[in-house]
């Protein structure tokens, strides 16, 4: 088979020898580049082929593979042309699942990329979303699977992606960009930005850049959707200091029932004192419901509410993990609460977010997709008691340092801030 970095072409000509030919020849030509081949027939063909060259002339050629797949038409041991227009309904019909699980066959068998002429999406799962990639100018040590979810498709119709790739253009034609972010955070990705949109403005962490800025009643305005149970707050100032499993998974993010029992035994075998955030439609088409023995199990140290004033939370000295989506927001905000995370990326940015957490921030642990309450334990475990865990909440509290500088009076977003104002806005020769 190919080599790890060598291109692999997977050629599927329509099952007629007009077409055959033509497509061997561009089999070939992509051959003699480098590529390995894989040259898929239908069953009634490669039959065919082997009555006609033996079948030694299919182990004849390196970095050369035949496969076949059915076209759903009876058996027939005729030595000829098929019915066209028969062919093509069947094709239409019956290729596509066959065609899919050859695929999935060859990435399990072969390390090489493959090229491929429908959509497909056995790489969600075959391990190629484990590759790191290094084209994205500004972002290193990123992997497709950190990648956001809407643009992991090959649906060209895919209604998120088409939307956001609009979008994204769109913005292209502003005359000034404004990010949510400090520039020692995202530093190199913002300095790609830079070079190719010079009107960029970094004003964040907005939640600390707006204790500076807003005075009056509307510094406790704001905008949750939810009402906010205010009462964890007190009970949080009866525990002791970066003792507490915060756990909110945002406003969106949703998930199995297993899940959700999960999580609820991890945080139970802790024997850690949690605030769990569980909003009724956590649970997929369902409503959440906890198990009545983790509820009598967990009384005298788990408070569980549907939603909370997150950003005082998060500042709150008794918390000493954030179990989270990884969502922008959260992420912000826990960073700017000097507490270190439990990554659970459920989809859009999250994945992201949930790398550089990990890798780039060192203030992360990620939690796998299929989560099991054994590994719940481990993490806040480690995360609260162990050497890492302490380690992570130092560079959590050194980010938030470098948050606060950036948004004090004469910081870098704080003076971005005036910048915009003066410059993209105008304000100074309008008003």
């Amino acid at each position: 088979m190919g080599s790890r970095k060598q291109p692999h072409a997977v050629c599927v000509p329509f099952p007629a020898q007009g077409h055959i030919n033509p497509m061997m020849q561009l089999a070939k030509l992509l051959h003699s580049r480098g590529f390995y081949i894989t040259f898929v027939n239908t069953e009634f063909n490669h039959r065919r082929l082997l009555q006609s060259k033996g079948p030694e002339f299919l182990k004849g050629f390196d970095d050369f593979q035949f496969e076949s797949i059915p076209d759903g038409l009876p058996p027939s041991d005729r030595d000829a042309t098929q019915d066209p227009p028969t062919l093509c309904i069947a094709m239409r019909d019956n290729c596509l699942d066959p065609f899919r699980v050859l695929l999935k066959k060859l990435n399990n068998n072969n390390n090489s990329t493959a090229s491929r002429q429908v959509p497909d999406e056995s790489f969600q799962s075959d391990g190629s979303l484990d590759t790191t990639i290094d084209w994205i100018p500004g972002m290193r040590n990123i992997r497709l699977k950190d990648m956001p979810s809407f643009i992991r498709t090959t649906d060209p119709n895919d209604i998120l992606f088409n939307y956001l790739s609009e979008e994204v253009q769109n913005c292209l034609k502003a005359s000034a960009i404004v990010f949510n972010t400090f520039d020692t955070l995202e530093h190199q990705v913002l300095q790609a930005i830079a070079s190719k949109f010079h009107n960029i403005y970094t004003i964040g962490p907005l939640s600390l850049l707006s204790k500076q800025v807003i005075d009056g009643e509307f510094k406790s305005l704001n905008s949750s959707l939810w009402k906010e149970d205010t009462k964890c707050l007190q009970w949080l100032d009866t525990k002791e200091p970066n003792s507490v499993v915060y756990v909110n998974y945002g406003s969106v993010t949703v998930m199995t029932d297993q899940h959700l029992k999960e999580f609820a035994w991890g945080l139970a075998k802790s024997k850690h004192p949690f605030l769990w955030i569980v909003r009724p439609d956590i649970v997929m088409g369902d409503s959440a419901i906890l198990p009545e023995d983790f509820v009598e199990e967990t009384k005298d140290r788990g408070l569980l509410v549907s939603w909370c004033p997150q950003e005082q939370v998060l500042s709150h000295p008794s918390i000493g993990v954030f179990l989270t989506h990884c969502g922008w927001n959260s992420t912000l905000e826990s960073i700017c609460g000097g507490v270190p995370i439990i990554c659970w990326p459920f989809f859009a940015e999250q994945q992201t977010n949930c790398r550089y957490a990990c890798t780039e921030w060192g203030i992360g642990m990620e939690v796998n997709h299929d989560v099991k309450r054994n590994e719940i334990v481990a993490l806040i475990n480690e995360m609260l008691e162990g050497d890492k865990g302490k380690q992570m909440r130092k560079k959590a509290l050194k980010l938030k340092k470098e948050a606060e500088e950036a948004t004090d009076v004469g910081g870098l977003s704080y003076n971005n801030f005036d910048r915009l104002i003066k410059e993209a806005l105008h304000y100074s020769e309008q008003y």
